[in-house]
């Protein structure tokens, strides 16, 4: 598979940044100090951003911040404590960090790459604050309204039935008449932890199941850790619950917002968990945007996807 990133490289800084609410947000920066600013919004909820995405960015051109999202990765407390509160959690608090970590860097305007549900946050971040984007890179596209949870717990089971009544099945039936994502957010929080793992295992190779169209797909090594697949777990159910806490189809209605504001947006033809229709339809209300459809892509890296975010990147900071 081609990848055209740029070499592995190391930040020339990292800390941690009081939010509040008792939270601590580990950041890092990589790159040139002296660069065009930029964000990378990893995806999950809660999967935490890992070495290989600052390869993204030219390391030249851009001086690239890094984070761990609320109750993932470095940042604490993690999710997945036996006593974690996911109260103050949620797209409004993401979006509060975002803020403080640009004023505690000193960036005036940044360009914002964001993947799957950082697509999300990014186009809330920037909805919110338009003021201080350059330039937007969205791949893996979703707003997480409560159609596109519908749809990716329990309508796209059409196209993997078997994997899909497993899922389902793993549900007791005192929980049988809730949504998946509040009944397995229930289970996640289960006094007894072998409730909780099983949860958190059948969660998470559902995840593996509904992604499997990418051309390539493995089995996410990282589901295989019990710490890392009930945070993940638990932070996405508990956003899928809320429809990441915004209002319905928010992010496209208010996508207008964003107009005059350079965007690329990169989705795969093969992907079913986020199908292109939300893409699509955000690309036609923001007028500044551009659709990149790749037609050997599900909802996953492939050389197509790398090139593209790649070259996306690179066009901003030439420009």
């Amino acid at each position: 598979m081609q990848d055209d990133r740029f070499p592995a490289i190391e930040p020339y800084d990292s800390g941690m940044l009081d939010v509040g609410d008792g939270h601590q947000v580990y950041w890092e920066c990589c790159g040139n100090a002296a660069g065009r600013p930029a964000l990378y919004l990893h995806g999950g909820p809660g999967s935490g951003f890992s070495p290989g995405q600052r390869r993204f960015f030219d390391p030249d051109a851009y001086r690239v911040v890094l984070f761990d999202q609320r109750g993932s990765g470095r940042s604490r407390p993690l999710a997945s404590a036996p006593d974690a509160d996911l109260s103050a959690n949620t797209t409004a608090h993401l979006i509060a960090d975002i803020e403080a970590l640009r004023q505690f860097h000193g960036v005036e305007r940044w360009t914002i790459l964001g993947m799957s549900w950082g697509t999300t946050l990014g186009l809330a971040y920037a909805q919110a604050h338009p003021g201080r984007i350059d330039a937007l890179v969205l791949s893996l596209v979703t707003t997480t309204s409560r159609r596109e949870v519908k749809w990716i717990t329990r309508d796209v089971g059409r196209i993997f039935p078997r994997e899909w009544n497993r899922f389902a099945s793993a549900v007791p039936d005192k929980l049988q008449h809730l949504p998946l994502a509040d009944a397995y957010a229930t289970l996640l929080f289960d006094p007894n932890p072998t409730v909780r793992d099983l949860a958190a295992r059948e969660w998470c190779a559902w995840e593996d199941a509904h992604v499997s169209l990418t051309p390539g797909h493995l089995p996410n090594p990282r589901h295989e850790d019990p710490e890392f697949r009930l945070r993940f777990a638990r932070l996405v159910t508990h956003y899928w619950r809320h429809a990441a806490f915004l209002g319905e189809d928010q992010l496209l209605r208010d996508a207008a917002t964003l107009n005059s504001i350079p965007g690329v947006l990169i989705h795969g033809r093969y992907d079913v968990s986020s199908p292109l229709d939300t893409a699509w339809q955000l690309s036609q209300r923001w007028s500044t945007s551009e659709l990149h459809v790749l037609d050997d892509a599900g909802h996953g890296g492939s050389g197509t996807f790398i090139t593209a975010v790649v070259g996306a990147l690179n066009r901003f900071v030439a420009a």
